[in-house]
């Protein structure tokens, strides 16, 4: 059974030694490991909206592919290739690393979105020296934003119909 405590500073010393103790058997993190397929590759899925991407990323030359297609032909849309390059330029690798993806769901902002979050996944699995910056810019966590659905009695999610008083 436990020592009767009959003071606060016995408390006091009590509580500081659990608390070292506590501190002291504390496992140490190891150090993560690069994660690669036989053929030098990392794998992620990312996500957003309703688009689903999965992206395979090894190095190379910077190209980009997305189901099939270059990223330009894909993703007419300058503002959504600059999304894509996003990952690699905060990590301070761009055309170090070529990507192939295939992406489904959703439209070509939500697809761009998930392809981003893929790269950033892929690139810290691949070298995990790089999350710290990859993290830092909120490009690892999943934005689960999604379409609020609409609810009976109403127009769409929130509006409501005309009302009319006579």
């Amino acid at each position: 059974m436990a020592e009767q405590i009959n003071s606060l500073d016995e408390l006091a010393k009590a509580v500081t030694d659990d608390i070292g103790a506590v501190q002291g058997s504390a496992p140490e993190e190891a150090p993560r490991e690069p994660q690669r397929d036989a053929l030098g590759r990392s794998y992620a899925t990312g996500k957003r909206k309703d688009a689903v991407a999965r992206v395979w990323i090894k190095p190379g030359s910077g190209k980009v592919n997305v189901n099939g297609k270059d990223m330009n032909t894909y993703f007419a849309r300058p503002v959504l290739q600059m999304i894509l390059r996003q990952p690699f330029d905060v990590a301070g690798v761009a055309d170090q690393f070529d990507v192939m993806a295939t992406v489904k769901g959703g439209g070509l902002s939500g697809q761009a979105g998930a392809v981003k979050h893929g790269i950033s996944k892929a690139l810290q699995l691949y070298d995990p020296s790089l999350r710290s910056a990859l993290k830092a810019a909120g490009f690892l966590t999943r934005d689960s934003r999604v379409v609020e659905r609409k609810k009976f009695g109403k127009r769409k999610a929130r509006r409501s119909f005309q009302f009319s008083k006579r």
